[in-house]
């Protein structure tokens, strides 16, 4: 049984952009069919849904000014939930082997980040004002109990488990790759300039995107953030373990969380998205 899942997401403009190029969304993904005609005391052309068959959420950090950062971070959402609908088997349970299954799917996801580096750049191409536009991509797909992560760029998914916080995917910075290779230290790189250069993301004139993927064990009363680099510029790890280990509703801890952000500064957009996972039904029922 899926476990219940709360969440919300909050995206503010912070105190020094004059626009915000942060996308969100939060989903449920569901069967659903439209009648067409029936004998049933039901109305024509009324739509039935099943359960939830998985819950998606996404952050994108739009780059490459106002129209372009904006567009691009918008087409990234727009095309991977396209691909997730209508291509992607993502709520078929077929018979074989579950590691052939998992490593299928992942393949699919890879295709999809990469579908949408192309769609980016084909725009970014046509017109001369959205040149170099780009965008991160963090998604995360819960399809209980496990979690589905994509990724690009360096927004950032992490996951809170009692009190241990843990940031599961790898900014896809300059900086953090000197870190990676033994160049530089964490404090050095924090205060690098080559930590707001991307070296992977969507669009942004590169040839090719190398999307992130990785499948997660998830259980209940876990914590999931995804959010900007507008966020953890401000806010330590340690306090985004704090204040997500209180009993504040995600809503509510989105909005602490950008509070904070912009009361250090606010030097760029600012998107949260938290989502808090219960225990699953069948066990709540007994």
């Amino acid at each position: 049984m899926m476990a219940k899942i709360t969440s919300a997401g909050r995206t503010d403009i912070g105190k020094k952009r004059e626009a915000n190029q942060d996308q969100f969304i939060i989903a449920d993904l569901k069967k659903s069919m439209l009648v067409q005609e029936t004998s049933l005391p039901l109305e024509a052309h009324s739509r039935l849904y099943g359960t939830s068959q998985g819950h998606l959420l996404m952050v994108a950090d739009g780059m490459g000014g106002h129209l372009g950062g904006n567009r691009a971070s918008r087409m990234a959402i727009d095309l991977i939930i396209n691909q997730l609908l209508n291509t992607l088997p993502w709520f078929v349970r077929p018979n074989g082997d579950e590691a052939d299954r998992d490593l299928a799917f992942i393949e699919d996801l890879k295709g999809v980040l990469r579908e949408a580096h192309l769609a980016i750049e084909k725009e970014a191409l046509s017109e001369v004002e959205k040149k170099g536009m780009g965008t991160t991509l963090t998604m995360a797909y819960i399809v209980w109990p496990s979690m589905y992560l994509l990724h690009a760029g360096d927004s950032r998914c992490y996951l809170l488990r009692g009190r241990e916080l843990r940031q599961l995917t790898r900014d896809h910075t300059i900086s953090n790759q000197l870190v990676e290779q033994g160049g530089m230290t964490v404090d050095e790189a924090s205060k690098s300039p080559w930590s707001n250069v991307l070296y992977n993301a969507l669009g942004a004139g590169a040839e090719s995107v190398n999307p992130e993927v990785h499948k997660v064990a998830i259980e209940a009363e876990d914590t999931i953030l995804l959010c900007s680099d507008g966020l953890f510029r401000h806010v330590r790890d340690s306090e985004i373990r704090d204040l997500l280990s209180t009993e504040l509703e995600p809503q509510e801890a989105c909005r602490s969380l950008i509070e904070l952000a912009n009361f250090r500064g606010g030097f760029d957009n600012i998107t949260c998205v938290v989502a808090r996972l219960e225990k699953p039904v069948e066990a709540q029922l007994k």
